[in-house]
């Protein structure tokens, strides 16, 4: 009896642990994340990040200036941080010094653009140098130039990433902010996925894109990098269309880009349009707005990292280095190119050039004038220009107004000239 009872505890002991061994595989396999998190050791909150900025600002009030820009529609708000770099802050509004607008962190999964953008600006600030630069250096480099840096552009996207949909890229509601801009908008590829690619219900219907739109055309700059990764590449227009632009400008963008991917890029970035070499026409981006729009002499788009080792659901990995060894390269290779930028611009480019070219080519529409000029206005005067705000629509309105009578007294006199000379023709004896 008594052995009959230990064979049948020994039993009922096995039996009992094989289902609790069973169970304990399935859930460590539950629980096992199937995608990268967030290295917090590596990447700063967008709160941390943005703060950090301001303290840039706050120990170098000599040299950068910061603003927060807000926009918002059908209850929908958001905001965008703008730090402006200039050796002499009373030249800030020159416009005889060399503009650089550079852009990051459009789409939210992609933190290493932002992270970049924070290392700009630690050494334009001289708290952090690059290998082989001295402040003599850097300082004779920058000092003809305007720097505009927006280091987040889709913060509300941002924070969609950072509470766990990694793989998010568009903004607080669903829109891709590089397929909301106006040159191409709304047309969709065979391959379109409106989980990635959703342009919007119009052009500029985001905030975001209105905000960048409006920095733009005030700023006027002579080169604009529009800052991501997935891939390591640089861009130039076109993104709508399989081909670059023609002329001289097309061959010095071009000039220029061989000569970064030579030396920081170790010769691993594609180059050439963004239509023509990632597989994939886009339509409705930012660079193709700044190349055909705004005019901005050299446009671009840079791709600085990506992981293509990575499954399709593992969003952060794909897009930003997950370790100390590559972040530290990618921001080091990376950093050096935009100097190489800042340092080699204003050679390629007359600073005047762009005051040269005719009206016609530099045709913008009576929207984004006015728009472009209050942003101006109040970013040189503050909140005294705001009221100006108010009656923009009664400007835009009175402008057309003018337009079209202008038109239709033209059109009026041409008439009564014409009926005037055939009469005096016809009182002529033959």
């Amino acid at each position: 009896m008594g052995g009959s009872f230990l064979l049948f505890s020994y039993l009922l002991s096995v039996f009992a642990s094989l289902p609790s061994f069973t169970v304990v595989k399935a859930d460590s396999d539950l629980t096992r994340p199937s995608f990268t998190p967030i290295n917090r050791d590596l990447y700063h909150s967008s709160d941390d990040l943005i703060e950090q900025i301001k303290s840039f600002v706050h120990r170098h009030p000599d040299k950068l200036t910061v603003e927060t820009i807000k926009a918002g529609n059908k209850g929908y708000t958001s905001e965008i941080t703008v730090v402006t770099y200039c050796q002499s802050r009373k030249e800030t509004d020159d416009k005889s010094k060399f503009r650089i607008l550079l852009s990051f962190g459009q789409h939210g999964r992609e933190l290493i653009t932002s992270e970049l953008a924070l290392r700009i600006l630690s050494i334009l600030s001289e708290e952090q140098f690059l290998p082989k630069m001295d402040r003599a250096s850097l300082n004779g480099t920058l000092e003809n130039v305007v720097i505009k840096v927006v280091p987040m552009e889709n913060l509300n996207g941002r924070k969609l990433v950072e509470a766990g949909n990694l793989c998010e890229r568009r903004n607080g509601r669903g829109v891709d902010l590089n397929r909301n801009w106006s040159v191409d908008w709304g047309k969709k590829e065979k391959d379109y996925d409106p989980y990635e690619e959703n342009p919007g219900i119009a052009p500029f219907s985001e905030p975001e894109t209105q905000i960048m739109r409006k920095i733009a055309i005030s700023f006027d700059p002579h080169i604009w990098v529009n800052v991501h990764s997935g891939m390591e590449a640089l861009f130039m227009p076109y993104d709508h269309k399989n081909r670059t632009p023609d002329g001289l400008p097309s061959q010095r963008m071009r000039l220029l880009l061989e000569e970064l991917n030579n030396v920081h890029c170790h010769k691993r970035c594609m180059i050439g349009s963004g239509g023509g070499s990632v597989g994939y026409l886009a339509h409705g981006t930012a660079t193709d707005y700044m190349h055909d729009v705004v005019r901005v002499p050299m446009s671009f788009t840079f791709e600085i990292y990506g992981d293509n080792t990575a499954t399709l659901k593992d969003c952060f990995k794909m897009f930003n280095p997950v370790d100390h060894t590559t972040f530290k390269r990618v921001l080091n290779d990376w950093s050096a190119a935009f100097f190489t930028i800042f340092k080699l611009g204003p050679h390629q480019i007359d600073v005047h050039s762009k005051a040269a070219v005719s009206s016609m080519d530099k045709w913008v529409s009576i929207d984004e004038y006015f728009d472009g000029y209050l942003m101006g206005r109040r970013n040189r005067y503050g909140k005294k220009m705001e009221v100006l705000e108010v009656g923009m629509q009664e400007i835009r309105t009175y402008f057309r107004l003018f337009l079209l009578s202008s038109v239709l007294l033209l059109f009026m006199f041409c008439s009564r000239i014409s009926k005037t000379g055939r009469q005096i023709v016809s009182a002529i004896p033959i």
